[in-house]
Formats: C-alpha cells, sequence, structure tokens
C-alpha cells in the first residue's frame, strides 16, 4: 500500500480532541501516517466546534489557506483532500458544501467512523461526500482500537450528547440525544490505554455525569459505578472526569469521590450564572440554591477538593444586580478556576430570539470585571500552596527552561527544578516555592 499522510487541526473541546485521535486510528489500516504540517498533507482534515462565536468563519479563513496549498499540490501531481468534521460540519453541512467546493468531505462528530467509506467515493465518483445525519448505531461499535502513541495521559469519551437543550447551547442539534458507552467497552478501552503507558484517564462527555451505560447483562451503570471499577485497573493511578451538569450529581458520585482514591480532588461544575432568574431563563434546570448546594456536598466529601467552573455574562435581559448575584457567586465557591465567556448568540437556539440584549460593550465590560475578580481569588488560594508538598505526576520536561512540568492531584500545573531525575509518568514530591495566576512552581524534593 502506497504510504499516505494525514494531517488534523482540532477546533475546541477535549471531546474533539479525543475524536481526533480516533479518525487517525480509523484511517491508519488506509496507510495514513500523521503529518507535522498540512502542506505535507494528502488529506487535511478539520475537526471543528461550533459552540464559540464566529466558529464557522474560521474555519473558512483555513479553507482559503488550504485552497492555495491545494491548489499548488494538484499542479505539481500530488494529492491533497480535504474534509471538515465535528460540529460546524454537522450543523452547517449543506451550506459550507456551497459555499467552499474546496472541500471533499463533510462529517458529523457521530458519523467520523465512515471517513474510509467517504474518500474511497470521493476518489471514485469526484464531487463532494456529505454525511451528517446521526446514525441509529454508535460509532464506537465500528471504531478499531487505538493504535496511535498516547503519552502517559489520555482523553476516554464515555458519553455523547445532551439532553438538556439549554436555551443558550448548540450541542444538542449537533451531537445529538444523550448516550452513553456500554460499561464492558470503556473499561476494555481503559485497559488497553493502561497497557501502551497511560497512568491518568480522563473520562469525558458532554454531560459526564449523566452517564447510564447499560451492561451485557442489562444492568444500567452509573458514573460512579464505572469509577470504582476502573479504579481496580492494575497500573492506573489517577481518574477525572468532565464536563458535568449540576442537575446530575448524585450521591454515588459524591461518594466515589470521597472512597475512590484513585478519583482525583477536581471538579468542574459549569454553573453559568449566578442568578436563579438567568438560570431559568437558560433553562439550566436548577437554581443557585440548589447549585451552591452540591457545592456543599462536594467538599463535604472531600475537604481539598478544587472546583471549576464556566460562566456566561451578559445573557440576554441580565442586569447589573443578576450580574452582581454572579460575582457574589464566585465569593461563596472559591473557585480554583473559571472560564468565562461573553453570550454569544448561536444559530438555532432559542436565546437567539430572546430580547433585551445587552450590547458588546457592556458584556465586554462586566467579564473584565469578572475575570479581575476571580484572578484574585486565585491568586489567593494558589498563595495557600507555597510552602506546601504536592504530589505531582510528572508530564514531561521543558528543555528550554530547564523545568519538568507535571499536574497535582488537583489538576494544577506544577514547573518546577531539581538535581534529579524525573521519568514521565512517575510521581514525585514538590515544595511550591512561587505562584503564577494559573499555575505553581516549585522545587524537587529529594
Amino acid at each position: 500500500m502506497q504510504p499516505r499522510t494525514l494531517y488534523i487541526k482540532t477546533y475546541g473541546c477535549q471531546m474533539n480532541v479525543y475524536d481526533s485521535a480516533r479518525m487517525a486510528d480509523v484511517l491508519a489500516p488506509l496507510g495514513y501516517a500523521q503529518a507535522t504540517t498540512p502542506e505535507a498533507a494528502d488529506l487535511v482534515i478539520l475537526n471543528t466546534c461550533h459552540i464559540r462565536e464566529k466558529a464557522a468563519e474560521k474555519v473558512y479563513s483555513e479553507l482559503g489557506r488550504l485552497r492555495a496549498l491545494k491548489e499548488a499540490r494538484t499542479s505539481g501531481g500530488q494529492e491533497m483532500m480535504i474534509a471538515v468534521a465535528g460540529c460546524v460540519a454537522q450543523a452547517e453541512g449543506e451550506e459550507m458544501a456551497r459555499r467552499a467546493p474546496v472541500i471533499d468531505i463533510l462529517v458529523g462528530p457521530q458519523s467520523y467512523h465512515r471517513l474510509p467509506e467517504l474518500i474511497a467515493t470521493v476518489r471514485r465518483a469526484g464531487g463532494q461526500a456529505l454525511e451528517t445525519e446521526f446514525p441509529v448505531e454508535s460509532k464506537f461499535d465500528h471504531l478499531p482500537d487505538s493504535a496511535a502513541e498516547t503519552g502517559v495521559t489520555a482523553f476516554l469519551t464515555v458519553q455523547e450528547g445532551c439532553d438538556k437543550f439549554c436555551t443558550f447551547c448548540v450541542v444538542p442539534y449537533t451531537r445529538g440525544a444523550e448516550t452513553s458507552r456500554p460499561p464492558e467497552a470503556v473499561i476494555d478501552e481503559a485497559k488497553r490505554l493502561v497497557r501502551s503507558g497511560v497512568r491518568e484517564i480522563t473520562l469525558l462527555g458532554q454531560n459526564v455525569n449523566a452517564y447510564h451505560g447499560e451492561d451485557a447483562g442489562g444492568q444500567v451503570w452509573s458514573l460512579g459505578r464505572l469509577i470504582r471499577h476502573l479504579a481496580e485497573i492494575d497500573g492506573l493511578e489517577r481518574l477525572r472526569y468532565t464536563t458535568s451538569h449540576p442537575r446530575d450529581m448524585d450521591d454515588d458520585l459524591v461518594s466515589a469521590h470521597r472512597d475512590v482514591p484513585a478519583l482525583m480532588p477536581f471538579l468542574h461544575l459549569p454553573v453559568q450564572s449566578g442568578s436563579t432568574r438567568v438560570l431559568d431563563a437558560m433553562q439550566r434546570l436548577y437554581n443557585r440554591e440548589q447549585y451552591m448546594e452540591r457545592i456543599g456536598w462536594m467538599k463535604a466529601a472531600k475537604r481539598d477538593i478544587s472546583i471549576t467552573s464556566d460562566i456566561i455574562v451578559g445573557f440576554p435581559g441580565e442586569t447589573q444586580a443578576e450580574f452582581e448575584e454572579t460575582l457574589s457567586l464566585l465569593d461563596e465557591c472559591q473557585f480554583d478556576a473559571i472560564f468565562g465567556f461573553k453570550y454569544s448568540p448561536r444559530p438555532n437556539t432559542p436565546a437567539i430570539h430572546m430580547e433585551d440584549a445587552i450590547p458588546d460593550v457592556e458584556k465586554s465590560r462586566r467579564l473584565t470585571f469578572l475575570q479581575e475578580k476571580q484572578r484574585e481569588i486565585q491568586r489567593r488560594r494558589n498563595q495557600n500552596h507555597i510552602d506546601q508538598i504536592l504530589e505531582v505526576m510528572v508530564e514531561g520536561k521543558r528543555e528550554d527552561r530547564s523545568q519538568w512540568v507535571g499536574r497535582s492531584s488537583q489538576n494544577k500545573t506544577v514547573n518546577f527544578t531539581g538535581s534529579g531525575d524525573c521519568a514521565a509518568g512517575s510521581y514525585t514530591s514538590v515544595r511550591i516555592t512561587s505562584i503564577f495566576p494559573n499555575s505553581l512552581v516549585g522545587e524537587l524534593v529529594i
């Protein structure tokens, strides 16, 4: 088989990172080896995300650059096929096919297991291949075992889709309804990852704590039960999961944080707003008090837990007083980090039709204020780590700084120096000596 080359550019979330790796697995039997640049690739895949504003326009901009590369390769007698995958392809596939004829393949996030067939169709018949239907059978039933080198950490998708229909979100329309992989399949993939050298696995899902995988005997597993079984895999040292929905936090998952040592004391729990009225307008299915109740559950189960969150400012109709409720929520929760965003209208979502839009200049003002407040909270919380000795899993070395880099159990990046030698995947003790806004700095403890 003639060697071919593949370049994948990944946009957006960690689930897209996982999907890009699996696309490479799907294409490996066809002889595709990964290239480091699009210039050297016979096939370029843009794995897209539709969450952020102007997501499609960024893809079109990239396609403009790729068109010039494709023309140059074609004139030199070389092949270049261009595929757009992921959520933008799912949401706007037909429009993209019309607007950008340079695209050969458009494939949604539930159908990329069909890439070999789509490539063959284009080669045989020419034109464009479009596959954006939600298939009856799960793509996971058709994916091969992963062959890629993953390092010491890896993502593992266990759940996809969303049934919540938040008024600002496109996920239910691009990823489909909530589905969960069978627990046996998840455990088998985790074992393969561990055999390849992985020591830490992050379980992924749009609403990962809504996991409800059915086993071969017809029993439905919760995420807490799945975590307990994964923790028994010899060689798997750390488990994490993301992203969670507050509505789906349950006693079983909370107790797993208390009882399972391999489950790290870290939780990403998006709140989006501190105002109950705004949460209702967003259709988040909980109020402020219920969110704070769940924060209380987690802190009672694991005192040292690190909690991060997502927050949207400037949702239609959000008053200054309601924004200040969000600021007061920061004081109450003491998040270790937040991801703050200005509300941006997304096509086909109910919020796009809501009245009382907030001017962009006001949204920017609120976001700046939110970030400044969180930055101070973060500084104080990171300051508490000074002189502490943390267990760090080593991920690699930064030769340019002569520093090793790793993560603490609370998922904080730690850069450290020392006279010893630290292998990737090993655990070491680091005394924290200074802080940055988003990381800790320390010295190896011999």
